[in-house]
């Protein structure tokens, strides 16, 4: 849920600066749109210096305008514009483990950066919905921050191919690993191309 009186993010703001990566038109298609989820992803890592692994929460949290309440009453995350406060609210589920928060905590800042901007990402398809492909392109820039492409790689080069290890290393869930294993090329994966990837490819 999103209030409509989000003031306008200033580009040199890192809001601003994610948000401009955004194509204009709107023939975005949705191998498009993922591609952006990605180079936002290593835009917010490049703008915090690269952080050494696992990437710290605090590269969202201490954000400004970006506040995070945890809560009993939702089973995963939300998110939404708290005018009178003037800050994004972003909640998280106290019964999910650290992991799942780290997770869903960069799944909703997606939803912060395509915030009035969805009818250029996602148009939906006969099969798909475009809340659906919001919600795929959310699950993918979370995966892309908190397990980006180049680490991962190096990782597994490294000799780091376990699956557990990997969920240590990069402190996430061993279904995040496996969704980026297959993302990034490096496990087998029937199907081909960012646009093609199915429901079971983005953790929920």
């Amino acid at each position: 849920m999103h209030k409509k009186h989000e003031r306008e993010a200033p580009p040199h703001s890192v809001l601003g600066s994610l948000r401009a990566l955004i194509p204009t038109h709107d023939r975005v298609a949705f191998a498009e749109a993922l591609r952006v989820a990605e180079q936002q992803a290593n835009k917010l890592l490049h703008l915090h210096g690269h952080p050494k692994l696992p990437i710290p929460a605090e590269l969202i949290m201490e954000l400004p305008k970006v506040t995070v309440e945890y809560t009993r009453h939702i089973v995963s995350g939300a998110t939404f514009w708290h005018h009178h406060r003037q800050t994004w609210i972003i909640h998280l589920s106290r019964s999910d483990s650290p992991r799942r928060q780290r997770f869903t905590l960069a799944h909703e800042y997606k939803h912060i950066i395509d915030h009035g901007r969805h009818h250029l990402l996602y148009k939906g398809t006969r099969r798909t919905t475009a809340e659906t492909q919001a919600e795929r392109a959310a699950d993918y820039f979370a995966g892309c921050l908190l397990v980006p492409r180049q680490l991962l790689k190096r990782a597994w080069h490294n000799g780091v191919t376990q699956t557990h290890r990997l969920a240590e290393l990069f402190h996430v869930s061993e279904q995040a690993i496996e969704v980026r294993l297959r993302q990034c090329g490096l496990v087998h994966n029937k199907r081909r191309g960012l646009g093609s990837l199915a429901l079971e490819d983005f953790p929920s």
